[in-house]
């Protein structure tokens, strides 16, 4: 049973009884009302037909509950996921039209097909390349974009930016249809965030909008949608050279989407006191994504606020999404006649307020004060979002690229500190804090890194150099515990070294090492008991043997236990 509930997770939900039903069935009914009108305004963020944002909310939302492990999340259209789709396809086909929907629907198969591959193969680890700063630049400089392209719709512009710079126009009742549709919602997101105003608001403003002829007077609204369920969409299969152009886009989307998912699965799984299994999640997500496609729509993702409305509205289970999709097919099929009238003013506060809470310029500040190198990193990958627009990706590559070079060049660069005794007993950095040697003609050091290829020649460089300055140096002591792990190229270095001090008589000694490392040593006959090494289970037998070098001289090697 737990091998099928591993493999069918819905399988391991509670049985519903009336008083969960009840709970499950009132946040359903927040999160269903809420996700109609933004999946509207998130489609006509993507360049989509705007129905196609209440597909991506239906069957995308059910596939990737029944299989994902995070079942408190609300799947469908999210404002950072329809920027991708549409930055992505810029240039390749007219927003709207039928070779965007074609070329959209491949983004989110591949990318379905992607995540899908990569947690059937457990490799859910592959996200971690993007940290923490990277994620947060881009996701501000990506709002900053939303922002700027729903100022035309907000203001009433119907002309391009270039045109309307030279004779500024405003259409003041799409101004004020979105002035005060931003105000309402941001006072009831602050107020009542589980009062479902997104929905309200667009019902009145689609009954304004009818009853002053908003459309007539030159309003731009959402105009006629079809109603009915979703048929199944098989696109063409497109020239690879197209597949070639969609390949960066896709990785970009699978991997900025699942970090949505990431940032809201690891905060429900943390209140519940559960392990996050991040390689299901992924599963499902490609699940919905798959799904997406197929109903023609565009690649969903998991929503921050419409998830954080779920738990907030009481939602338990999955049970709570399987209400919302109810309440969105419902929508879909007698809802959508009233949509046609809602200035697209509106549609544009909706994705604003969502956004909004996105930009925090305050997290720059913050990490420079924690670390200078990974600020200038977000800098650089907030600019180049910026100026590659709308080639967005870019700025994703670049800050993966110097996060990882950052991380490459630390471990080549291990730290490695030469120890003294501070007055409180512990053993620090004895050039630091200006500390005497532990023992006369002694070398007393510490590498805070794995002993591998990348840390082995500045580990080599560290001994031979401080030996070349200190010819009378006696005695040279690892204090090994930070080392975790050692391989082939650290155990070469390892002998060599041995071999190098025993030709200069110095004595080695090699405090708390640890298991894997002690076992890949001997098994390289690397600690053969010698005059000349010594081994100590602690600082502190090393520190005494250090004031009495001979001491531990001829004893042999204890078995050790695991460290």
């Amino acid at each position: 049973m737990k091998r099928l509930q591993r493999w069918l997770p819905f399988l391991s939900w509670p049985r519903p009884d009336a008083a969960l039903l009840r709970s499950e069935a009132m946040a359903g009914l927040a999160v269903g009302l809420m996700v109609i009108p933004q999946g509207v305004a998130y489609a006509a963020l993507a360049g989509m037909p705007l129905v196609t944002g209440i597909y991506a909310s239906m069957l995308p939302a059910l596939l990737a509950v029944l299989f994902s492990s995070s079942v408190r999340l609300s799947v469908g259209p999210t404002a950072l996921s329809c920027l991708l789709v549409s930055a992505s396809l810029t240039g390749l086909a007219e927003p709207g039209s039928a070779r965007w929907v074609e070329l959209a629907v491949w983004l989110a198969l591949l990318s379905g097909l992607l995540q899908v591959a990569l947690g059937l193969m457990r490799f859910g680890w592959l996200l971690n390349l993007v940290n923490a700063p990277v994620l947060m630049a881009f996701t501000q400089a990506a709002a900053l974009l939303i922002i700027g392209s729903q100022l035309r719709d907000l203001l009433g512009i119907q002309l391009s930016w270039e045109p309307w710079l030279q004779a500024p126009a405003l259409h003041w009742p799409s101004l004020a249809f979105g002035m005060a549709s931003l105000a309402l919602l941001q006072l009831a997101r602050r107020w009542q965030p589980a009062f479902p105003s997104v929905l309200l608001i667009v019902l009145a403003s689609a009954a304004l909008s009818w009853a002053l002829d908003f459309e007539a007077n030159g309003g731009q609204v959402v105009g006629a949608l079809p109603q009915g369920l979703p048929v199944l969409y098989w696109p063409a299969l497109p020239k690879l050279s197209t597949l070639t152009q969609l390949l960066l886009p896709t990785l970009i989307i699978t991997l900025v989407s699942f970090l949505e998912t990431a940032s809201s699965a690891k905060v429900d799984n943390e209140r519940q006191g559960k392990r996050w299994n991040q390689n299901q999640d992924l599963i499902g997500q490609g699940l919905g994504k798959l799904a997406s496609g197929f109903s023609g729509a565009f690649p969903t993702s998991s929503s921050f606020s419409r998830s954080a409305l779920n738990l907030y509205a009481g939602a338990r289970t999955g049970w709570a999404t399987l209400f919302s999709v109810a309440v969105v097919f419902g929508a879909l099929l007698v809802f959508t006649p009233v949509l046609r009238h809602v200035p697209q003013a509106v549609l544009a506060a909706i994705v604003l307020v969502a956004v909004l809470g996105l930009i925090k310029p305050r997290e720059f500040a913050r990490l420079w004060r924690i670390s200078r190198v990974e600020a200038v990193i977000a800098g650089v990958t907030f600019a180049v979002t910026l100026l590659a627009a709308p080639r967005l990706y870019w700025g994703v590559l670049a800050g993966v690229l110097m996060a990882l070079s950052l991380f490459v060049f630390q471990r080549l660069r291990p730290r490695i500190i030469e120890v003294g005794q501070h007055p409180d007993g512990s053993l620090r950095d004895r050039l630091l804090w200006k500390l005497p040697p532990l023992a006369a003609h002694t070398y007393a050091l510490r590498m805070d890194a794995a002993l591998d290829f990348a840390s082995a020649a500045d580990f080599e460089r560290a001994i031979i150099e401080y030996l070349a300055r200190h010819p009378e140096t006696e005695q040279v002591c690892l204090f090994a515990q930070p080392i975790n792990r050692i391989d082939a190229t650290g155990v070469e270095l390892f002998a060599k070294l041995v071999r190098q001090l025993q030709t200069r008589h110095i004595k080695l000694h090699i405090s708390g090492i640890k298991l894997p490392v002690e076992q890949a040593l001997r098994r390289a006959d690397c600690l053969q008991a010698s005059p000349q090494l010594a081994l100590y289970r602690t600082d502190a037998e090393a520190l005494t043997a250090l004031q009495r070098p001979g001491r531990r001289a001829d004893m042999p090697c204890d078995p050790w236990p695991v460290i």
